[in-house]
């Protein structure tokens, strides 16, 4: 099994991404920590623990992370996941307690605890991450791996098109704390990143077939889905919003899923029409070399990954 720890900010996505970690057998959750994001951090340290809690799950620690960005104040999403920032799915308010750690320190501990075992997974901004490698350098060496949805590179028309930031080419996570992306880019850890060009793909949809199969189903978690899906169609939006963070965890259990390519890319800090960009250096000449050199995700296997995702959710 894979030892992960999920940093996210639930978020309807960032939700179901728990629950693949949390029901895959080939992942061992070690923790969620949260983090300020989609919403505020106290509505996605509730939102964390609603949906352990939705899964019937309580043994799986929830830490609370920064309440904004490293050195910038929170912008406000301009994409809503509704009144709970669960789809408007309603949970139970969470009866699972807070970890008494802060997750900067959850992340530093489980590390420390399993050296050259733990894979990050990231599904909303750096900040924890970022905050841990500076708080604690050594344990960069101690790190598998980094698995983040973050970016837009750029390689699709995709990429740009369902730009999630509030720049015209950022994605979100990246634009929240552009500061700590960078950080954790320029850290030496190996990395996949999966942008836009592969995490807002409309190939990421449901068939009819999948949409009945979660109408029959009697598990929580494939109500709260297709709940997620129709507040999204409402909205005229595409089902696959409703599981962008789900290709992190995706990645983590099978690999094969995404295709990747090792390239430059560079995080623009700057105020400014592009703030939170992440830029890739693909010339054959005069190649800033200073840039880190990361694993971006270039296409994906939907159909697999859609299997996946609902085998996970109705099994």
């Amino acid at each position: 099994m894979k030892k992960i720890i999920l940093d996210c900010d639930p978020g309807m996505d960032d939700s179901m991404a728990i629950v693949m970690a949390a029901k895959s057998p080939d992942i061992d959750l070690l923790a969620v920590t949260t983090v300020n994001g989609n919403y505020p951090v106290d509505v996605t340290c509730a939102n964390a623990r609603k949906t352990l809690e939705m899964l019937g799950i309580d043994n799986i620690p929830v830490a609370r992370g920064l309440e904004k960005p490293m050195v910038r104040n929170a912008p406000s999403d301009p994409f809503t996941h509704g009144r709970d920032g669960q789809g408007e799915n309603f949970l139970p308010d969470p009866r699972l307690p807070l970890s008494d750690k802060h997750a900067v320190d959850m992340i530093i501990d489980l590390v420390k605890e399993n050296p050259g075992e733990v894979t990050l997974v990231a599904t909303g901004p750096m900040s924890n991450i970022a905050t841990a490698l500076i708080k604690e350098p050594g344990i960069k060496p101690m790190i598998k791996e980094i698995v983040a949805i973050s970016g837009a590179f750029g390689l699709n028309k995709y990429a740009f098109l369902n730009a999630t930031g509030d720049t015209p080419q950022s994605e979100w996570n990246v634009y929240v704390d552009p500061e700590a992306t960078k950080i954790v880019y320029e850290s030496g850890i190996p990395l996949v990143a999966l942008g836009l060009d592969v995490a807002t793909y409309f190939d990421v949809n449901f068939s009819e077939e999948d949409i009945k199969l979660l109408d029959e189903s009697d598990k929580k978690e494939a109500k709260f889905l297709r709940q997620a899906i129709r507040f999204n169609g409402g909205r005229g939006f595409d089902a696959y919003c409703t599981v962008i963070d789900c290709m992190a965890v995706a990645c983590v259990i099978d690999p094969t899923l995404v295709k990747t390519m090792k390239a430059h890319v560079g995080v623009e800090t700057k105020d400014g029409l592009t703030l939170g960009m992440t830029v890739v250096d693909r010339r054959h000449h005069h190649v800033w070399e200073q840039l880190p050199v990361i694993e971006i995700g270039c296409s994906a296997d939907y159909g697999r990954f859609l299997k996946l995702l609902l085998d996970l959710v109705l099994e």
